[in-house]
C-alpha cells in the first residue's frame, strides 16, 4: 500500500517487521523502488534476496528488469538476463525481453535496442516496436523513430502518433480528478479557484524558463488556445486544487490514470521549484516525485 502511494521509506519499515515474507511481497518492494526512481535500491533488495537463498521466478525477473530501467544500470540489465537462462534456466518471455529493451532505451543505448530486437526468437510485437519508438523520441534519434514507428503502425494502426493525445480544452463543466491529502485518497471535483490559481502561476513559470511545448495538442487551432489546453490538463487542476486547499510545504500526492504528457512533465519540474513542495504524480507508468525542479524518473518514463 505505502509504495503504491510513494512511501518507500514506509513501506520498508513494514517489510523489514514481517517475520515471513513471500516471493510477491519481494516483488513488490524491488517494483515499488523501481517505479519510484529507486532502482538502485530495488537491485540491493533483490541481491539480499538471493543471499538469503530464495530462487527467482521469472516474475522476479521482470521487476528486477524494471529496476536496471529505472536506476540506468546497463551493465547489471544484461548480467541478470543472461543469469535469468543459464543459472537459473528461465525462459525469457516478452515481458523479459520488454525490460531489457527498457534498460538500453532509456540509457539512450538505442542501437543496442534495435539489434537485441531483431535477435529475438519470435517476432517483434506492436509493444516493442512502440518502446524503441518512444526512446528514439526522446534521445532525439528521428531516423530510428521514424523507422520504428512504421513498423509499430503496420502491426496496430491506432498507435501512430499515440504519444500526442488530442485533449480538451477546459470544459464548462468541473473535472474529477484524484488527490491524497490528509492520509486519505479522495475524489473532488475541480472549481473555479483552482483555474484562478493556475492563472496566477502562469507568469512565475513563465519567468523559470517555462514554455509551452504545443505539439502535445492536435487540436487545429490557434497557438495561444494550445497553450491554453495544455494549461488546464488535470494533473495541473489537481496540484492547483491541493495548492489552495492544503497547508503550506505539504506534499501533494496526484493519481492519475493515464501517462503524464511531456509538456506537463516539464511544467510541473517548474511548479514544484516555484511553490516549494514536493508534488507526486501517480500515471499509469511508474511515480514521478518531482522536487525543486528535478523528477525522479530523470525525465525518461
Amino acid at each position: 500500500m505505502y509504495g503504491r502511494c510513494g512511501s518507500m521509506r514506509d513501506a520498508r519499515k513494514v517489510f523489514d517487521r514481517m517475520p515471513k515474507r513471500s516471493m510477491s511481497l519481494w516483488h513488490s518492494m524491488i517494483h515499488g523502488y523501481a517505479v519510484n526512481g529507486q532502482g538502485d535500491e530495488g537491485l540491493l533488495l533483490f541481491e539480499q534476496m538471493r543471499n538469503l537463498g530464495l530462487k527467482p521466478n521469472t516474475e522476479t525477473f521482470v521487476v528486477v528488469l524494471v529496476a536496471c530501467a529505472s536506476a540506468e544500470a546497463v551493465e547489471e540489465g544484461l548480467t541478470y538476463f543472461e543469469l535469468m537462462k543459464n543459472e537459473y534456466e528461465i525462459v525469457p518471455e516478452i515481458e523479459h525481453y520488454l525490460g531489457l529493451i527498457d534498460v538500453l532505451g532509456k540509457s539512450g543505448h538505442l542501437n543496442e535496442a534495435e539489434e537485441f530486437i531483431e535477435k529475438m526468437p519470435f517476432e517483434p510485437t506492436a509493444e516493442v516496436w512502440e518502446a524503441l519508438r518512444n526512446f528514439a523520441r526522446i534521445h532525439g534519434d528521428i531516423e530510428l523513430e521514424d523507422r520504428a514507428e512504421d513498423l509499430l503502425v503496420s502491426l496496430d494502426p491506432s498507435k501512430a502518433n499515440a504519444e500526442k493525445i488530442p485533449l480538451p480544452l477546459r470544459k464548462q463543466h468541473s473535472e474529477i480528478n484524484m488527490l491524497e491529502e490528509k492520509n486519505r485518497v479522495s475524489e473532488y471535483r475541480i472549481t473555479n479557484e483552482a483555474y484562478e490559481k493556475l492563472k496566477g502561476l502562469k507568469g512565475q513559470m513563465r519567468e523559470a524558463g517555462y514554455v509551452p511545448d504545443t505539439r502535445y495538442v492536435l487540436h487545429d487551432i490557434d497557438q495561444e488556445a494550445k497553450e491554453q489546453a495544455l494549461q488546464y490538463h488535470s494533473e495541473r487542476l489537481a496540484i492547483a486544487y491541493g495548492l489552495i486547499s492544503t497547508p503550506a510545504r505539504q506534499t501533494l500526492r496526484i493519481i492519475k490514470n493515464l501517462r503524464i504528457c511531456g509538456d506537463c512533465h516539464n511544467a510541473i519540474k517548474i511548479m514544484s521549484k516555484i511553490v516549494g513542495r514536493e508534488l507526486i504524480v501517480r500515471d499509469n507508468k511508474r511515480f514521478h516525485h518531482f522536487k525543486d525542479g528535478k523528477c525522479s524518473c530523470g525525465d525518461y518514463w
